[in-house]
């Protein structure tokens, strides 16, 4: 492959040797500091994006020398890596931080640290530095590779580290990464956004896309097959736009493509999709390869023209549509599609949201993520005007969700008696002895087994659909 002339920064060599030496160099203050092998906690918020980058931050540490809890008073070094989607969830890190107030004044000795999308955002990252003068060190999206050095800093200064560089970020190969999951894991392909959708703050803490190239991402899925993982999700903010800044270009179907045509037994999915980037020859890749997931999750925000314009998501219904349709001609009953569903934008009246409702009717999704729009500041949305009070959009929230309620199930009714691969993930919830596996279509089956068979491909008859989950069984013969 020629190699590609690159149009975004990436982080040199030696850059990420001065990080390796910053491991050490922590690694022998914390053996001399703490009597025995100090624990950390890092506390994950958000997306899959914010859980690989808990995984990479997890490697860095573990490099330095920590082992890891979930219980934060245990901890000698707590990490909350956070969200700027929604308000709930900064709502819930500034409980969850200032809850460590009174342990952190009884254990000076502890670090605690903020990360993620909300530091990024400068009038969040100047309260914690006037209201919660216990946090010792607060770092951004674009400088995760940084950690040892960062917390060397935290280690041996006495003054607190704050560092939130205003870029557009950089790709960073070569950082230690400690998954949480030996048989499924994320693959970040790329990092940012250009989109600038008028209701998401995204962009301003991510930066601009930027792709890892193809080579590295193709290389990182041939280790964890040959590891024996059987999930691959690919991840970035827009996977539709990846490659975008290389050069040869590389498109996301053909990303896929040569990762689908890797030896071994895996499936591969990805999120998440933009329509406006949504290309024939994606959904064409998806229906050609087997190992390709056939769930495609296709936000749509919104089923009215105008809206979708105020949301500055350069798609229209009847492009969305089109794009739903040829995706089942293809695919057929084997295709779930999901998607994301703002209700109440600002200035969105009732009959507009009606064209929600009758989108969601005719293209009848396996399930929906649906939020009431929640204002994020420095976004344009946040400066519209805002009408309609949060009790209507509640009473809109609500026909909306029953409505895919029942659509959801008469999807799942459909699925009776029907025979799946699946991947079997987790413990289950119908009962002690259930375990839990997911479709190709992402639909989630759970039976009656041992949980030795957790991490394996299975195939598995629906025998009682329930409202979100199917019951089923395992058919003994695998052959």
């Amino acid at each position: 492959m020629e190699e590609s002339k690159r149009k975004t920064a990436v982080v040199s060599k030696t850059e990420m040797e001065k990080q390796r030496e910053y491991c050490e160099k922590a690694a022998s203050v914390i053996s001399k500091r703490y009597q025995k092998k100090p624990l950390a906690c890092v506390v994950t918020y958000g997306c899959q994006q914010n859980v690989a980058d808990s995984e990479h931050i997890k490697g860095m540490l573990s490099q330095i020398g920590y082992s890891f809890t979930e219980e934060r008073t245990e901890a000698k070094l707590i990490i909350f890596n956070t969200c700027a989607v929604r308000e709930h969830a900064e709502d819930r890190v500034f409980g969850n931080v200032g809850m460590l107030k009174s342990y952190k004044r009884e254990n000076p000795d502890v670090i605690i640290a903020c990360c993620g999308c909300m530091m990024q955002q400068q009038h969040i990252a100047d309260k914690i530095r006037q209201s919660f003068p216990f946090v010792d060190l607060v770092f951004g999206t674009h400088v995760v590779y940084r950690l040892p050095e960062l917390l060397y800093s935290t280690l041996t200064r006495k003054k607190r580290v704050f560092e939130l560089p205003d870029m557009d970020g950089a790709i960073a190969e070569g950082v230690p990464v400690l998954r949480d999951n030996d048989k499924k894991a994320w693959i970040p392909i790329m990092y940012g956004c250009n989109n600038f959708c008028s209701y998401c703050i995204v962009p301003y803490v991510r930066g601009r896309e930027r792709s890892r190239e193809a080579a590295d991402v193709i290389a990182e899925a041939k280790e964890l097959i040959e590891s024996g993982y059987k999930e691959i999700t690919l991840l970035g903010q827009n996977v539709n736009s990846y490659g975008k800044d290389l050069a040869p270009r590389v498109s996301f179907a053909q990303l896929l493509k040569s990762i689908a045509e890797l030896d071994g037994d895996f499936r591969i999915r990805f999120m998440t999709s933009h329509p406006k980037d949504c290309t024939k020859e994606l959904i064409e890749t998806m229906a050609g390869c087997e190992k390709i997931a056939k769930h495609l999750h296709l936000p749509f925000q919104s089923g009215n023209d105008r809206v979708l314009k105020a949301m500055n998501r350069h798609y229209d219904r009847a492009k969305y549509l089109e794009l739903i349709h040829y995706a089942k001609e293809l695919m057929g009953d084997a295709l779930s599609i999901t998607s994301d569903v703002i209700v109440g934008f600002p200035g969105e009246t009732y009959e507009e949201f009606r064209d929600t409702l009758s989108l969601v009717s005719e293209v009848k999704f396996t399930s929906l993520f649906t939020f009431i729009y929640s204002p994020r500041k420095g976004t344009p949305a946040a400066e519209m005007p805002d009408p309609v009070s949060a009790e209507e959009k509640g009473r809109w929230f609500k026909e909306l969700t029953d409505l895919q309620e029942t659509i959801s199930a008469e999807n799942m009714k459909k699925n009776a008696g029907r025979l799946f691969k699946c991947f079997v993930y987790g413990k289950g919830k119908l009962g002690d002895n259930y375990i839990a596996a997911r479709t190709d279509g992402n639909l989630i089956i759970e039976f009656e087994g041992d949980e030795n068979l957790i991490g394996t491909f299975q195939k598995i008859k629906v025998t009682e659909p329930l409202t979100y989950v199917l019951k089923g069984e395992m058919e003994r013969n695998q052959l």
